[in-house]
């Protein structure tokens, strides 16, 4: 008689998952979850949002801007002391300021945001690798998820040529990494559309941002008639961190209650 053993479609109890951006609105369900499941959670973030939304007992926290080479490598330095390896990565990273138009914008605005959004996500990639490495050297099956974003594929609004240039090119460092880090470490994305988080109004631990957009209008273009939650973006996470996930690969899974079909 054949037997099926379903996998787990979580993390199991003792994986070590470093989630950077943790204390924004996804991040924080994503530490509650990974609490509730029994995971060891270490979270990065910007100083100013780890003292708005402190992390929970048990949680460790690291401040650390994206933006800045030095703090990066000390940050994940610092996780090689505590821990030696990480089992799971999830860089949710990333802002976005005043809706200007290319034309009008600055250097400088264009520059903090792609140093944040783009730049950052390879800083930490770069960083990382070694613990992620070390967790299949122990045996174990490592995880990458890069948070990317629907504006990554499709851009139908003004004022969000830095943030769209920069989440289309997480989509393909995505592709890139799952590439460079096979067999060793599975490399994903997701690709939220519209969630209900503070980073639509700049995002945590940011001034808060005017952005002019009709949210009840861009929400009627959703087939799913609403916004996305925190938890949802969360639990699609979980599952490419998951061993149910474990031939998948590259790939950018979008989240958006249907706004976006690939």
């Amino acid at each position: 008689m054949n037997t099926f053993t379903l996998p787990h479609f979580t993390p199991v109890t003792g994986f070590r998952l470093a989630i950077v951006g943790g204390c924004g609105g996804m991040g924080r369900a994503l530490v509650q979850a990974s609490r509730a499941l029994g995971l060891d959670v270490t979270v990065l973030d910007i100083d100013r949002s780890i003292a708005q939304y402190q992390p929970p007992e048990g949680v460790t926290a690291i401040a650390c801007d994206v933006s800045s080479e030095a703090q990066v490598q000390a940050a994940f330095e610092r996780i090689r002391v505590q821990w030696g390896r990480i089992d799971g990565l999830v860089n949710l990273a990333g802002y976005t300021g005043e809706r200007i138009a290319v034309e009008n914008m600055s250097a400088q605005e264009w520059d903090d945001i792609v140093n944040t959004d783009l730049r950052g996500m390879f800083l930490v990639a770069r960083a990382s690798a070694p613990l992620l490495r070390q967790s299949a050297a122990d045996g174990h099956q490592p995880s990458a998820v890069l948070v990317s974003s629907t504006f990554g594929v499709r851009v139908p609004h003004v004022g969000y040529g830095p943030y769209a240039a920069s989440k289309a090119g997480v989509i393909n460092l995505i592709r890139a990494l799952a590439t460079e880090w096979a067999p060793d470490v599975r490399v994903n994305g997701i690709a939220p559309g519209v969630i209900d988080t503070a980073f639509l109004k700049g995002g945590t631990g940011r001034a808060t941002k005017e952005t002019g957009l009709d949210m009840q209008r861009f929400v009627s273009g959703v087939p799913l008639q609403r916004m996305g939650l925190p938890e949802e973006i969360a639990n699609a996470l979980l599952f490419l961190l998951s061993p149910a996930s474990s031939y998948i690969t590259g790939q950018t899974l979008h989240v958006n209650g249907g706004s976006y079909m690939a």
